[in-house]
């Protein structure tokens, strides 16, 4: 047999084995344990917020939940058959409590991050919602722009763990930088003229506009930076995000998402 036959007989050879092998791994793949089979399984999806971020998740008085995530984990839980148990997180703890594997996910308000992809899964994009300031209404003239904010006149608060924090630490150089414990008291202490700006999200300025009179949300129709809200999913559960992924599709496809949505923001 000459050596031009050998080896291609063993290149062939080669060949079938490494098809082999892809086909276990395949196989293999496509029977790893996901979330998806678990929470079924087990009856119950366990959903970490850190519920203090109107309107996505805020954490009531009575214990219970209420925002656009909430409505929205009680249709996701519904096409799965089993019934949610919300588990209170904070920004700071968001990704290691989902690392941890105490949830099988986490939402409310959460920002895409490439820092927060780099731990977990994202399912598509459920809302586009960038950084807006919101500041006293008498003000909104004075912070229109990063470069209006940032002078050693203003007074920047922000809140830990999260998106604003960074974008806060990252855009602003002069000005007057406090950082806030907790988010839900930050809009009282601009009404008190104890703080001037905050930067979130603009679906929570145009909220809290609402809620609290005498602060305005300062552009929320032209952000500062883009941003998108996602769910965050453990990562490498294709299985999982697949099921999240057309779930939000198919709730967007027939409506049911943009009455969620109209009910908290309109």
């Amino acid at each position: 047999m000459s050596f031009r036959l050998k080896s291609q007989r063993s290149l062939a050879a080669l060949g079938l084995a490494s098809a082999a092998l892809l086909t276990c791994a395949g196989a293999s793949a496509q029977t790893a344990a996901s979330s998806l089979d678990a929470v079924q399984k087990a009856g119950v999806l366990r959903i970490c917020t850190p519920g203090d971020y109107k309107p996505f998740s805020f954490h009531k008085p009575d214990g219970t939940f209420e925002g656009i995530d909430v409505d929205l984990m009680a249709s996701l839980t519904a096409s799965l058959g089993v019934k949610p148990e919300w588990i209170k997180t904070s920004w700071s703890n968001l990704m290691p409590d989902m690392v941890a594997g105490k949830c099988d996910m986490a939402v409310g308000g959460i920002s895409v991050t490439t820092e927060r992809q780099k731990k977990a899964f994202f399912s598509a994009p459920y809302m586009v919602n960038g950084k807006t300031p919101i500041a006293r209404c008498a003000d909104v003239a004075k912070y229109q722009t990063v470069a209006d904010i940032d002078k050693p006149t203003t007074r920047v608060i922000f809140n830990p763990g999260g998106s604003n924090e960074r974008f806060a630490r990252a855009n602003f150089k002069q000005a007057q930088m406090r950082l806030n414990p907790e988010n839900l008291t930050i809009f009282d202490e601009i009404l008190a003229n104890r703080a001037d700006v905050f930067v979130t999200e603009s679906a929570e300025a145009i909220t809290q506009q609402k809620l609290k009179p005498g602060l305005c949300a300062v552009n929320p129709d032209k952000p500062l930076q883009y941003g998108e809200m996602a769910y965050l999913l453990p990562r490498g559960d294709v299985a999982f995000k697949a099921y999240v992924d057309q779930w939000l599709h198919l709730a967007k496809a027939s409506g049911d998402y943009q009455r969620v949505e109209s009910q908290w923001l309109k």
